[in-house]
């Protein structure tokens, strides 16, 4: 979850396949460059139920001896005290993903009964799921 994105600037489900690891030897080799230390305060946040921190820090040591600084994340953008930030990344991630299926249209009708609530909630599974049918 680290070395991914270092190398290739994302991190998404594709990145999780064997097939992908296999088809890029960098990741494994940068991986044993990484030193994994715990913070223990990250595992106490984690752990405790008004918090549920996730917690994380990277920083990068160079072979020069210079250094990024380092960079802490206390929630990252799907944690629920990000929800209003990350819903608007979903939304948009939602519709990438939708059109690279369908067309613009259906893409639209999608979106629009996902938005809508009321309307959403009223819709019977099976023309939910037809909507889905290509």
């Amino acid at each position: 979850m680290t070395a991914v994105p270092l190398i290739f600037g994302e991190l998404n489900a594709e990145h999780y396949e064997d097939e992908f690891h296999a088809a890029h030897p960098e990741i494994d080799a940068l991986r044993a460059r990484m030193e994994v230390v715990e913070e223990p305060r990250y595992t106490r946040d984690y752990l405790d139920v008004d918090k549920r921190s996730i917690a994380n820090a990277i920083q990068v040591f160079f072979r020069d001896g210079s250094s990024t600084d380092q960079v802490e994340v206390e929630y990252p953008i799907g944690h629920r005290r990000r929800r209003q930030e990350g819903v608007p990344v979903l939304e948009e991630k939602f519709r990438r993903h939708l059109a690279t299926r369908f067309p613009v249209r259906r893409c639209e009708r999608i979106l629009s009964l996902c938005r809508d609530q009321a309307q959403l909630a009223s819709t019977p599974v099976n023309r939910f799921v037809d909507l889905f049918v290509i």
